[in-house]
């Protein structure tokens, strides 16, 4: 099943992949700032990450701590799966292809791309 996270909604996953279950408090410190969002914004998109089962929270002594339900690997995975098919008919290859056009790929990049091409020719050996 895959969960639609907003971009939003994933600043606030990103702070919670980040390691130990978080306050609202500390949410709101780690995303509210850098988005320029107030603490009511903050705290809506955890009511609407909780009520997608994205994230749990858990009544505590000192209040609420709120983790993530779902792997930063999974969702990196759904979102990529997702655009690769929207914009590039599932296709891998396109996707590159429009990248090398329109960006600068550096010599490292080119190593990694040849990196990943030969262990996956020598796993489909």
């Amino acid at each position: 099943m895959t969960i639609r996270i907003s971009a939003a909604e994933s600043q606030v996953m990103e702070a919670l992949w980040r390691g130990k279950p978080l306050s609202p408090n500390e949410i709101i410190a780690a995303v509210g700032p850098s988005n320029g969002w107030q603490a009511g914004t903050v705290r809506t998109l955890i009511t609407r990450l909780l009520n997608k089962k994205a994230i749990a929270g858990r009544k505590e002594k000192t209040g609420y701590l709120y983790r993530p339900l779902i792997t930063r690997a999974d969702y990196v995975q759904d979102e990529s799966k997702g655009f690769l098919d929207r914009l590039f008919k599932g296709e891998v290859a396109p996707l590159v292809a429009h990248l090398a056009e329109h960006r600068q790929l550096t010599a490292k990049d080119l190593r990694k791309l040849k990196k990943l091409i030969s262990e996956l020719e020598d796993d489909n050996d």
